[in-house]
């Protein structure tokens, strides 16, 4: 499946005893389509107010409901801020995390005097103007293969932390400010890092170079402060390798 949805309401993608995430309402829907007790497994485990365009999903079933209908069967069950924008049968082998080859994430800010009101749940605001030269010339450090240690969120626990970036592009139109990251993976707040370093040197508050300080540093005090996340969007998972 291909779920899109506004993560404002939801504790993330992953299932949570204490809290509702986006998984938790996707199986009880399928459970009461299909009277099985499914797991869905998703390719990127979201944060609380992150939203998805793409997160890739997949579930394992013995209903006869074709592939291709489970997206329209749903759509009927679900609450109006999830959706499932295409499903369709999966070779036995597939995996929508493990499977995975690469991921693109977008982020926004909005940098005005003043916060708007329609998209307070799309851009993390900022008060200050951005320069998105200076932001790109920043950003064009993370493109290649490094050693990402300083980019992991506090606590995070992973064995490696080398990450391949082959995209990391800024553009403006009016107030908003977009940044575009693609790699063939990420780190626990990793992108939130880089666009709370960028907006940091974009508007004057950290000198130039931060990111590529912290590359070879691996120390998180390097770095800007993590952006908020409703700012974020899982756009893509590519199953795919990069050329």
């Amino acid at each position: 499946m291909i779920v899109e949805y506004d993560g404002t309401n939801y504790a993330g993608w992953q299932r949570q005893s204490n809290a509702l995430a986006v998984q938790q309402v996707l199986e009880e829907k399928l459970e009461k389509l299909t009277g099985e007790r499914i797991v869905v497994h998703g390719a990127s485990r979201t944060d609380a107010g992150v939203h998805a365009l793409g997160q890739s999903a997949h579930f394992d079933t013995e209903s006869r409901i074709p592939g291709e209908k489970f997206s329209y069967a749903l759509n009927a069950l679900l609450p109006h801020d999830i959706r499932v924008s295409l499903s369709e049968d999966a070779s036995p082998d597939f995996h929508a995390r493990f499977s995975a080859k690469g991921k693109r994430y977008r982020y926004l800010f909005w940098d005005a005097p003043h916060a708007g009101a329609l998209n307070r749940n799309t851009h993390a605001h900022s008060i200050y103007p951005l320069d998105v030269q200076r932001m790109q010339a920043e950003a064009d450090a993370l493109i290649g293969t490094h050693d990402f240690a300083a980019f992991a969120a506090s606590g995070s626990v992973v064995k490696d932390t080398v990450r391949t970036i082959w995209k990391a592009e800024l553009t403006r139109d009016g107030h908003e400010v977009k940044l575009i990251v693609e790699g063939g993976g990420f780190l626990y707040n990793m992108v939130r890092i880089i666009a709370g370093t960028l907006r940091d040197v974009g508007s004057g508050k950290l000198e130039p170079g931060a990111l590529a300080r912290a590359i070879e540093t691996g120390d998180r005090l390097d770095l800007g402060v993590t952006a908020p996340a409703h700012g974020l969007t899982l756009m893509e998972v590519f199953y795919k390798q990069a050329l």
